[in-house]
């Protein structure tokens, strides 16, 4: 059987026109989000999308919609945008949430982001249509670097930097870790990093792991409270002069660079 008999996944389909990332594309899939309208014979009326179901496969003619919005059948050209997010501005894609960064950037063809910040957080977002670069950026955000600038509530000591280093045990009580064994978290303990004193009550923090709001939860943990906090640096991706609340499309150059970096 030859691969146009045999379909491409749904969740790559999803992926590979831009709406979102293969891992996001089964939630909605799962959630009954997602809708196929199979291909007509001639002989026959056009058929009625129906949901799709985890593992279905789209084959040439039939009709994919997600959220309601029709999927284009043509691959579309990939773009890469760089935005330094403000504080206020929410990583989704849902319309309905107001302040949300699809919106925010304004781009003309339709993306998703790559490494969410949260709302109270600011700077450097990739925001792309290309499916395969989320993916291979979703599966690398365990090993490969992320830089930021953090300003905390009080003086900074040694003996706060040195821990930080070291490794922070945090509660993880988002609603990814709560369940019935479980139901007040789970504790882990940071990953070695590199952190270094820029100001009384600022630094710089290297991480190699994604916990959610995992900066903030290591302040809290050693007495700190985090009063502003602002990515950087992305892999090989910096946020240079990018005023905040402005953004730009990613060089040749580094587009390939991350590709790289990601195979």
């Amino acid at each position: 059987m030859n691969a146009e008999n045999e379909g491409k996944r749904l969740n790559k389909y999803i992926a590979d026109a831009g709406f979102c990332s293969r891992r996001e594309a089964d939630r909605k899939i799962a959630d009954g989000k997602v809708k196929i309208r199979r291909k007509s014979r001639k002989d026959e009326p056009e058929h009625e999308p129906v949901r799709a179901s985890l593992g279905d496969r789209v084959f040439p003619g039939d009709t994919v919609i997600v959220e309601g919005v029709e999927l284009q059948k043509k691959e579309k050209k990939k773009v890469y945008y760089l935005l330094n997010k403000p504080v206020g501005i929410v990583c989704t894609g849902d319309p309905d949430v107001e302040n949300n960064v699809i919106d925010y950037l304004g781009a003309r063809e339709r993306v998703n982001y790559a490494g969410r910040l949260d709302k109270d957080s600011s700077g450097l977002l990739l925001l792309t249509n290309d499916g395969a670069m989320i993916d291979a950026m979703m599966r690398a955000s365990s090993h490969r670097e992320k830089e930021y600038i953090v300003t905390v509530n009080k003086e900074i000591t040694d003996d706060f930097v040195d821990k930080m280093r070291s490794g922070v045990k945090i509660l993880l009580d988002d609603d990814a870790h709560l369940s019935g064994d479980h139901p007040r978290g789970i504790y882990v303990t940071t990953r070695p990093c590199h952190v270094k004193r820029i100001g009384e009550k600022k630094f710089s923090i290297i991480l190699t792991e994604g916990h959610n709001r995992q900066i903030r939860r290591m302040c809290r943990a050693l007495g700190y409270h985090v009063t502003s906090l602002t990515r950087v640096r992305l892999m090989n991706l910096t946020l240079g002069d990018l005023k905040e609340g402005r953004s730009r499309r990613l060089t040749y150059e580094e587009v390939e660079t991350l590709r790289s970096e990601l195979s």
